[in-house]
């Protein structure tokens, strides 16, 4: 086997055990800071780094859109990263990060790559409130190592932050390409995780099109927490735990606990495990979604087609009840 698929390997086995793969990367000063703040993202979502090639610019485009490349013939659209965030890089824009996001691929302009370190998600937490830059930064990771002490690293809400360079011509949602037909035997009530604000308006609106009741939660931690109140309800009410939930919908990059290790929680457990899992990611890309859907879960439909959700739901229920 290639070193490079040993690697592969090597980071999928990782989600068995809650931990993850984290590329820092610095922008410049941001703000009144008077250093050069770290900033990450998850390797999954890296195809590749390079050195910043020449770039060709758009006309008329959003002032954070530097312009597009050519990358072994795709071309691909570069976004400066650091002029969203509002930074001021030092020493230019040196690296160029190619990556892989709800099976598009852009680039982000950086000043520079740091390393890679592997973090358990324990040791990331929600960006709530100011934290949360906007919008922009959905968590805050503690460096435990060496080199960084225990320095913190932002993690960018990637959903966002595209939203932002390329916003959608429409967020209106076509209830008649979504509805929910009548064909389950009891009204659908799911229990939602996604770290990212901007993720879960987008899946709220979408539930609410297919007229689907919804529990929305932040992190996989909290969607545990919450089926395990809902089964505590349950029996005390002499009901079932279907009486509280009928599905569970989650995304897999979340701080405290991600979505491989909720879905193995869920399938490990006598209560929840005959509980749908759907899988709703970003994560995309053929080795990604093979292991994707390894974890155990019933369906798995790549952010953002709310057309898509609708039907893995559907028919992941059809299927349960059939």
């Amino acid at each position: 086997m290639s070193t490079v698929g040993n690697e592969i390997n090597e980071r999928a086995a990782l989600t068995s055990t809650n931990k993850f793969e984290l590329m820092l990367f610095r922008l410049g000063k941001c703000g009144g800071a008077g250093r050069s703040e770290l900033y990450g993202i998850n390797v999954f979502k890296l195809r590749e780094l390079m050195a910043m090639p020449e770039i060709t610019a758009i006309a008329g485009a959003s002032p954070c859109l530097l312009g597009v490349v050519n990358i072994r013939g795709q071309i691909v659209p570069v976004i400066d990263l650091p002029a969203l965030l509002g930074c001021q890089p030092e020493n230019g824009l040196k690296i160029l990060m190619v990556t892989e996001f709800a099976r598009t691929t852009q680039a982000f302009a950086v000043e520079d790559v740091d390393e890679i370190v592997r973090l358990n998600w324990s040791q990331v937490r929600p960006a709530d409130g100011a934290a949360a830059g906007n919008g922009t930064v959905t968590s805050i990771a503690q460096l435990d190592n060496a080199v960084h002490g225990t320095q913190l690293a932002q993690i960018l809400d990637v959903e966002q932050i595209l939203r932002n360079v390329f916003p959608p011509r429409t967020d209106d949602i076509a209830t008649a390409d979504v509805a929910f037909e009548p064909a389950v035997s009891a009204p659908a009530r799911l229990l939602v995780a996604d770290d990212s604000s901007s993720a879960r308006m987008i899946i709220g609106q979408g539930l609410d099109a297919m007229g689907l009741k919804y529990t929305m939660t932040k992190t996989g931690r909290e969607a545990w927490d919450a089926l395990e109140s809902m089964s505590a309800d349950a029996l005390a009410e002499g009901g079932t735990l279907a009486d509280k939930v009928t599905m569970v919908l989650t995304d897999l990059e979340m701080p405290e606990m991600d979505g491989f290790m909720l879905t193995r929680r869920i399938r490990a457990d006598a209560r929840f495990k005959a509980l749908p899992v759907v899988i709703h990611s970003s994560l995309t890309g053929q080795t990604n979604e093979a292991h994707v859907k390894s974890a155990g879960a019933d369906g798995y439909v790549a952010k953002f087609k709310v057309e898509d959700l609708a039907k893995t739901i559907r028919t992941v229920l059809q299927s349960r009840q059939a």
